[in-house]
């Protein structure tokens, strides 16, 4: 056996040194949507604000609000920028995805409690919270099922299962142009648009993550078996 043959077979891309930064700058760029308004709710939370009813549902039992919007935003911001593919071949892609996958699931985990325990205003409806129910379990699956994967050795289902999990916990940034529009063209939105509108930035983002994997698989990213020795080996 040559030395070459023997190296282990790891994922490589050709992309051009800067374009291969344009996806995650996009993405990064859509979670500010999020992390800014996350930011702006922590700070709040923490001058001490008078309850309202708008508040109330923040200031009375915080810590699930702060789980999710600190889990979130460290998902979106290190989950973005594991789209490089530069970044996939160094430890770094490794020590990132061990600090985004477990503050992604908080995330997904905490808004899941706050959708069933907290008191949510009326203009969100019965209906938008079973579809929050519904993605919100969705995003903790499929980070759990990455996570299985990678432990495995299956490169390729754990990029794919993470992938469809970013999507989902990006979905806050998409929201804000399924909702913008309508409120300038017909505005505010009755409860069952308001829940059309928000369910539409979940199924883009998954509609983009299945293209995103799909091109993947096309250009032969990761062997036809789903595994990579060197990956699989790296992380055990």
């Amino acid at each position: 056996m040559t030395e070459a043959s023997a190296r282990p077979t790891v994922p490589r891309t050709t992309a051009h040194p800067i374009r291969e930064w344009l996806a995650p700058a996009g993405l990064i760029l859509l979670s500010l949507v999020p992390v800014v308004a996350g930011s702006l709710r922590l700070t709040e939370l923490a001058s001490d604000p008078v309850v309202t009813a708008d508040n109330a549902r923040f200031v009375v039992f915080p810590a699930p609000v702060v789980v999710h919007i600190v889990g979130a935003t460290v998902f979106a911001l290190l989950g973005a920028l594991q789209f490089a593919p530069s970044l996939r071949r160094y430890r770094w892609h490794r020590i990132a995805g061990r600090i985004a996958a477990p503050a992604g699931f908080l995330a997904a985990v905490s808004g899941l409690w706050m959708t069933l325990f907290s008191d949510l205003p009326a203009s969100d409806g019965q209906a938008l919270g079973v579809i929050r129910l519904v993605f919100g379990t969705a995003m903790a699956a499929s980070i759990v099922v990455a996570f299985i994967a990678i432990r495995r050795g299956d490169i390729r289902s754990h990029s794919a299962w993470m992938t469809r999990g970013y999507a989902i916990g990006l979905a806050a940034g998409t929201q804000a142009f399924t909702l913008t529009p309508w409120l300038l063209l017909f505005g505010m939105p009755d409860v069952n648009e308001r829940a059309v509108l928000m369910a539409a930035g979940w199924v883009i983002n998954l509609a983009v993550a299945e293209v995103v994997i799909r091109r993947r698989d096309a250009r032969g990213m990761f062997r036809a078996s789903g595994r990579s020795v060197g990956g699989a080996a790296a992380l055990r």
